[in-house]
């Protein structure tokens, strides 16, 4: 056809080098989400021990939760509400919104951050960020604490979590704090 121009590659190997570690590990992660999660497993009436891997913290899943902190201390709010807003390094907003006036472009894919801490319990929460999958399979929640059964993974970031313990434990803070 005259005048039109055909589109670059989306997914292009100088594209995703161009784009820099943390905004490459945000786009693969909102490219990838669906098909990059295991099976779900149903949830267990008796506590579950996860192996470490990938240098992971080891955890016990009970039925819907992960009740204890995965650092053996309370994550800081104040540093959980700055990942929960950095579009490099939590990505929240990429599919959530919620009361952050400042974020102009907030998700509208998944519930709505408000209220979060009076919907769940902090384990609750932990569990849905550590690996949403254990609780629905074709969730489009990434699992921010997990490294085995996924496809799909950059070289550059196989092997590593999204976020680390100490950052999962910040963010559980903060929604925690978020109640009606």
């Amino acid at each position: 056809m005259a005048g039109s121009r055909r589109s670059q590659p989306k997914c292009s190997a100088e594209r995703w080098r161009a784009l820099g570690p943390r905004t490459a590990l945000a786009a693969a992660i909102a490219c990838f989400a669906c098909g990059a999660q295991a099976p779900a497993q149903a949830p267990t009436q008796e506590p579950t021990q996860e192996p470490t891997q990938g240098g992971l913290r080891p955890y016990t899943v009970v039925e819907d939760a992960i009740p204890a902190s995965l650092t053996g201390a309370a994550g800081n709010a104040e540093r959980g509400r700055a990942i929960v807003v950095n579009r490099q390094v939590g990505l929240c907003l990429l599919c959530h919104s919620g009361p952050f006036p400042e974020e102009k472009f907030q998700g509208t894919l998944a519930p709505d951050l408000k209220g979060a801490g009076s919907r769940s319990s902090e384990g609750q929460l932990r569990l849905r960020i550590v690996d949403a999958s254990r609780l629905k399979a074709d969730t489009i929640m990434p699992s921010y604490y997990r490294v085995d059964g996924l496809t799909r993974v950059a070289p550059l970031f196989q092997g590593k979590p999204v976020l680390t313990a100490e950052q999962i434990e910040d963010v559980v803070a903060y929604l925690a704090t978020m109640r009606n």
